[in-house]
């Protein structure tokens, strides 16, 4: 039998990563191109799933096969794209605003998969998506002064990555996951290679550390992630990730002085509470 603690604990070690990696985003997308770090994230995380792929049971050739060409090379420019939106919108909405409106993702996952994958989601889950969208609502304060546009971007990533989701959750059903990861850290780095290029923008000695660190947990935190869902089930991994929110909103209240506002708080929590339900109930009725 695996052991789930050993599980458990490659999850929290991929939500702290990720916590740490959405510091370093933010940081340089301070002073850089977003799509300029963003291709050399890429460039990191293709290397890693090839040799990951190489080492794999079939080696990288049998990885490579996919009963879903389209989907597979669609999906890395489609986490290329949310990146690229959520890490703009840390330098406008905020990294703990745009953190908290991410959370919302598992529920337009539900919503997609209606018109993408024929799912039928029955009055629970359709009630779930609803309070979600109260709790986003309330994240957002449109009554209040603090309201703009700039909260688009987080919105546009949150959907970005809800169409990844579904896309993955389709090619789920007929290949491996090695298969998924390899598709995706090549073809996204080809797509943010054919964009980077025309951004390239020389990065300062003294910020190469942020940008290595940047690199690696990029790297690291979808390893762990990996190993967690070869031990752990899906419906036991996506409690701990919400826990990445709570880890993200200290960094950004520690490092970056950012204000978090009752709004956020409670909204989050309706989100996080909605998501959870719809997770579970998505547990219940077998759906991958």
């Amino acid at each position: 039998m695996k052991n789930k603690s050993i599980g458990y604990l490659y999850v929290l070690l991929a939500i702290t990563i990720f916590a740490a990696q959405d510091g370093f985003s933010k940081f340089l997308a301070e002073k850089y191109p977003v799509i300029a770090f963003t291709m050399i994230r890429f460039w990191a995380f293709a290397a890693f799933v090839i040799v990951f792929a190489a080492f794999s049971p079939g080696g990288l050739r049998q990885a490579f096969v996919t009963r879903r060409p389209f989907l597979q090379m669609l999906r890395g420019p489609l986490l290329m794209l949310e990146i690229i939106l959520v890490v703009y919108a840390y330098t406008g909405a905020g990294l703990a605003m745009t953190q908290a409106i991410m959370q919302a993702t598992p529920l337009i996952i539900t919503v997609l998969s209606i018109p993408l994958l024929g799912e039928k989601v029955g009055w629970r889950r359709g009630v779930a998506v609803l309070v979600g969208l109260i709790g986003v609502l309330v994240i957002l304060n449109p009554g209040g002064i603090e309201f703009g546009t700039h909260l688009i971007w987080p919105l546009a990533g949150a959907f970005a990555f809800g169409l990844y989701g579904i896309a993955t959750r389709a090619v789920g059903r007929e290949d491996s996951a090695v298969t998924s990861v390899l598709y995706t850290g090549v073809f996204g780095a080809i797509a943010a290679t054919a964009v980077g290029v025309f951004y390239w923008t020389p990065v300062a000695m003294e910020d190469w550390p942020a940008l290595i660190a940047l690199c690696i947990c990029g790297t690291l935190s979808h390893f762990f992630l990996i190993k967690a869902y070869s031990i752990l089930s899906a419906v036991e991994v996506q409690p701990l990730t919400y826990l990445q929110i709570v880890l993200s909103v200290g960094v950004a209240t520690f490092f970056f002085g950012e204000t978090i506002t009752m709004n956020m708080v409670v909204g989050a929590v309706i989100v996080v509470a909605a998501g959870l339900f719809t997770v579970w109930r998505e547990h219940r009725l077998g759906i991958k």
